[in-house]
């Protein structure tokens, strides 16, 4: 198949997807169009099978704000009928989920160009719940010839905030259990918490340094915090304030993060908000187990007690209680990495995963 993929190509969960979901189905000879403003942070140069379609936006006096959904609908259209096109699979509703149903408009009297929209999470909780923002992204929604999101919870969330009537299939996140993998040795040194996100008041970044401190009184280990964002400058004061600087790492963004979680041995994801949880589900791959918070979709992945531990939000401590239990106890740890490995490859491999999304295409495009 032919296949069009849109997403934000910066750093974040929907891009991460997105841009992993065109690579797996480039590996499995499909050929993949990103049409996007700039190249995906996660894509890899060279790839076979894989094209890069940048979205130009001009800028004018009269534009106070550079209209980028139109210039990308236009190019969603131009790329759909140059590479002669299957579908157009976009990713987080606004605005690329209107810009795909104008684009399939452009084009209505030449060809079908059918599109599938992907939820994401915030896309519909913050966004999509804006009033001003909610009969766009209801209408552009229900207009979708395909709609997923990445959970149970996200569905459900969609239907009641938005009054979606539209058919959505759940298709979970996944992960490339090749690429993601434990390691074959244990690594030096003292014991290292991870956290990985885009720093944003969401994700609760201070609550780990608290987490550390916490634990710290107990166990020798320090924090690798991986990522940047608005609420850096904070989580970098209150290391200062309890004492723990010295014990935390800010390793700014990485692309590479198959190649840093299997150095750690907890992730912590301690956010008020996860409609899936992408980077519980890599540390899982990689044996490094999560401990995570009890909200929207983290339960679909993490079983409490079993592959990770899951509290409330803002709890700190009984996250650091969690985290003082795996880091003790050798026996607990070694029965709970090889738990959560089981789950990603179980249940969460992209060879699980991605044959899904193959025959969801084929239903929608008719093919």
């Amino acid at each position: 198949m032919k296949i069009g993929i849109t997403c934000y190509p910066t750093y974040g969960g929907s891009g991460i997807v997105a841009t992993e979901l065109g690579m797996e189905l480039a590996a499995r000879g499909h050929e993949v169009h990103f049409i996007t403003y700039a190249n995906p942070i996660r894509l890899d140069a060279g790839l076979p099978r894989i094209y890069y379609h940048e979205v130009e936006v001009s800028t004018y006096p009269l534009f106070q704000y550079p209209p980028y959904d139109l210039a990308l609908a236009s190019r969603m259209a131009e790329i759909a009928e140059w590479q002669n096109l299957d579908l157009l699979h976009v990713h987080y509703a606004i605005p690329h989920s209107a810009s795909a149903y104008l684009a399939r408009g452009i084009l209505q009297h030449s060809r079908r160009l059918p599109y599938v929209t992907t939820l994401h999470g915030t896309d519909i909780t913050l966004v999509g719940a804006d009033r001003s923002y909610l009969p766009i992204t209801r209408f552009s929604i229900e207009q979708s010839d395909g709609v997923t999101a990445i959970s149970e919870h996200l569905r459900q969330q969609t239907v009641d905030a938005l009054g979606v009537k539209s058919d959505i299939r759940v298709i979970h996140n996944f992960v490339n259990c090749d690429l993601y993998r434990m390691p074959r040795t244990t690594h030096d040194g003292r014991p290292r918490l991870l956290h990985i996100s885009n720093f944003r008041e969401v994700k609760r970044v201070t609550d780990c340094v608290e987490v550390l401190a916490h634990v710290r009184a107990e166990v020798d280990c320090e924090l690798w915090l991986a990522g940047d964002g608005p609420d850096r400058g904070a989580a970098e004061r209150l290391a200062f304030q309890l004492g723990v600087h010295d014990h935390v790492r800010f390793l700014g963004k990485q692309n590479h993060i198959e190649r840093l979680i299997p150095q750690c041995d907890v992730l912590l994801l301690p956010s008020s908000m996860e409609s899936f949880g992408l980077a519980a589900l890599e540390a899982m791959a990689c044996g490094v187990i999560p401990v995570a918070t009890r909200v929207g979709g983290i339960p679909e992945l993490v079983t409490h007690g079993v592959d990770g531990f899951l509290e409330d939000v803002g709890d700190t401590s009984a996250q650091a209680k969690r985290v003082i239990e795996i880091l003790s106890s050798g026996d607990l740890r070694t029965r709970m990495k090889w738990a959560a490995r089981d789950t990603a490859e179980g249940r969460f491999c992209s060879t699980k995963i991605i044959p899904r999304y193959e025959a969801y295409y084929r239903e929608v495009a008719g093919l």
